[in-house]
């Protein structure tokens, strides 16, 4: 992975993007299904957001377990400057271990839909899981430590000052 890719906007049905089952948030356990689906929430970022922004993200571990495959796609959010992959619990931040999406500069306006679509390896971890082997992040998504964020940044001081100027966080999901 030289870097996330960009997807064009585009108008996908946020219904669609839901999670509807506990199985599904749990499959990367399963040895038929090897995916797993996040659902992003301003409710789940510490401090918790009022926003209308919402998104998922979906990864697909294949089966030699040596590469993770993902989607991401947000709605009703504005200034979208970055995403990542997380280590922490429910309720609590943690440091960056993989890059999703950007960086992009601040001031972006709108963006709805389907905004990366890569595939993270070993060599792409960084953080405390720099040169680590892929299968530590499947152990801590397992054990669920890991989350998505989707940071937002108007490019207007000062920071935090409602929808589309989280830096911190606009969006989470435990994945």
């Amino acid at each position: 992975m030289t870097g996330p890719t960009a997807m064009p906007e585009s108008s996908q049905d946020p219904a669609k993007s839901a999670v509807t089952s506990t199985e599904e948030q749990t499959s990367l356990d399963s040895h038929r299904r090897r995916s797993i689906r996040a659902r992003l929430r301003g409710g789940n970022e510490v401090p918790a957001r009022d926003t209308p922004a919402h998104g998922t993200a979906v990864f697909r571990l294949r089966r030699d377990g040596t590469e993770l495959d993902f989607e991401l796609a947000v709605h009703d959010i504005h200034n979208v400057v970055a995403a990542h992959i997380h280590l922490g619990a429910p309720a609590v931040n943690g440091p960056i271990v993989a890059f999703l999406f950007g960086p992009s500069p601040p001031g972006g306006g709108r963006r709805e839909g389907v905004i990366a679509r890569d595939t993270i390896r070993s060599g792409n971890l960084v953080g405390p899981l720099a040169g680590h082997p892929l299968a530590d992040l499947v152990s801590e998504i397992r054990a669920g430590r890991a989350y998505v964020n989707v940071h937002t940044d108007d490019g207007v001081p000062p920071a935090d000052t409602g929808p589309g100027d989280f830096p911190g966080g606009e969006i989470r999901g435990q994945i």
